[in-house]
């Protein structure tokens, strides 16, 4: 186990490096509450892929994080390349032995609380719905139907996902004609993986072990072929799970959060499963793997990017992370993330650069309007508030009223809507796109 066959041999050698991984000999037990880092546990060289025995039981992501479903046993098979000195590649193989057991008890340090509450800004008394969760609190992105695209009630999916509290999300094309699909607009991180990318606002992400983070966070993919980055491997994506224009020049990626399949017929499909380019098809709608992703390519990309794939060639990518200023920050260890914005609170100050993060419409402006916020507390719980006819202004004052040093604004308007222990303390306007869900006993 964890050694490499005699065809993976380097030619060059007679016997073969030492392999990277320190494959487990006994079982690695997982919660079914937990998501467990085996990337770090197999100590994974950084090009490697990931295949689950059985996703009903345990999904295991492109960066090795277990995903547990349900109780069981699974085997998940690790593949990993390391390189020689002479460019020469080996690899190597690692089976680990994977049972998922019973969710451990989450113990939390306070007890989630629901309320309403008379808040005065200035001359105006607001009545606020709002949620406050200790520190830990486990969450997830809501997707409706579970694919990116879709809208759903925020009640039947928070009650669907077993969700004790939840929240609208980021921005969608809610106005689209109907047929469309209704695309989220800012940044979404599930389990790790980009679910969608923004380019503007403000984003609340949150890790693995439930410590809360905010900033203008930017996404980037980088994508490589053959275990590097560097030309002429090199690749991109402009956009994650995003319909192309057809007219248009673009750089696409889709995962399984788009759902079966990418959706539409156009542009050079290149289908890439366990790691390596398994098909690459025109104008047709394939179907996207589970164990894998689809990068699409529309006009001029097609000519600038296609030439860096071709059938068994491995492709692999990872995310960036920048600030709006381009500097890179630490958010590599966030499992969860919905951006959207303006930020109204920074440091516990009042803070509004709307403009600058890329936001024109007077209703975000200046407009008083339905609001749904999130703020994060000195001591890293998180108070989540909905209110009606606010401005922007008025929804940082809220939010520091309650407690708040850092605070952010949701899609507002007719999507506000927020869910507590089985009822509704806002109901949404319309059917909404994402949302953010926190419970002790949530389901993937």
């Amino acid at each position: 186990m964890g050694k490499p066959g005699p065809s993976e041999l380097p030619a060059s050698t007679e016997t073969a490096p030492v392999s990277p991984f320190a494959c487990q000999t006994g079982v690695i037990r997982v919660p079914l509450n937990k998501r467990t880092d085996l990337a770090a546990l197999l100590h994974s060289p950084a090009d490697s892929v990931y295949a689950s025995s059985n996703t009903k039981i345990a999904k295991v992501t492109i960066n090795g994080l277990i995903v547990p479903q349900a109780k069981g046993a699974i085997t998940i098979t690790a593949k990993g390349w390391t390189q020689n000195k002479d460019g020469a590649w080996n690899a190597y193989t690692c089976v680990a032995n994977i049972e998922i057991e019973d969710a451990l008890p989450v113990s939390l340090a306070s007890a989630p609380k629901s309320e309403l509450r008379k808040v005065k800004v200035g001359a105006t008394t607001f009545s606020v719905q709002t949620v406050t969760l200790p520190k830990g609190m486990p969450v997830d992105i809501g997707l409706a139907s579970n694919a990116v695209g879709n809208i759903e009630e925020l009640r039947s999916l928070a009650i669907r996902r077993k969700a004790d509290y939840a929240v609208n999300g980021t921005f969608f094309e809610a106005y689209d004609k109907a047929g469309d699909p209704q695309e989220p607009l800012g940044n979404l991180i599930a389990d790790g993986e980009a679910v969608h990318m923004g380019s503007y606002g403000t984003t609340i992400g949150f890790t693995a072990d439930g410590r809360a983070k905010m900033d203008t966070l930017r996404l980037k993919v980088q994508g490589g072929g053959n275990g590097s980055y560097n030309y002429p491997n090199n690749w991109y994506a402009t956009f994650v799970n995003r319909t192309p224009n057809p007219e248009g020049n673009s750089s696409i990626l889709f995962t399984p959060a788009r759902g079966a399949k990418i959706g539409f017929a156009y542009g050079t499909a290149i289908v890439v499963q366990g790691g390596v380019v398994k098909r690459i098809a025109q104008d047709e709608n394939v179907a996207i793997p589970r164990d894998g992703f689809v990068i699409v390519l529309n006009g001029a990309e097609k000519r600038s990017l296609g030439s860096k794939f071709e059938v068994g060639k491995r492709i692999h990518y990872r995310l960036k992370y920048t600030d709006i200023n381009g500097n890179e920050i630490d958010w590599g260890d966030v499992v969860t993330a919905v951006g959207a914005g303006p930020r109204v609170l920074k440091d516990g100050k009042a803070y509004n650069d709307a403009v600058r993060e890329g936001f024109k419409q007077e209703k975000i402006l200046s407009t008083p309007a339905a609001r749904s916020g999130i703020g994060i507390r000195k001591d890293g719980s998180v108070v989540i508030v909905t209110v009606n006819k606010a401005t922007i202004k008025d929804l940082g004052e809220i939010l520091r009223s309650l407690g708040a040093v850092q605070g952010m604004n949701l899609d507002g308007g007719a999507s506000s809507g927020l869910f507590a222990t089985g009822r509704m303390l806002t109901t949404p306007g319309r059917l909404i796109s994402n949302s953010l869900l926190f419970g002790v006993q949530l389901r993937t």
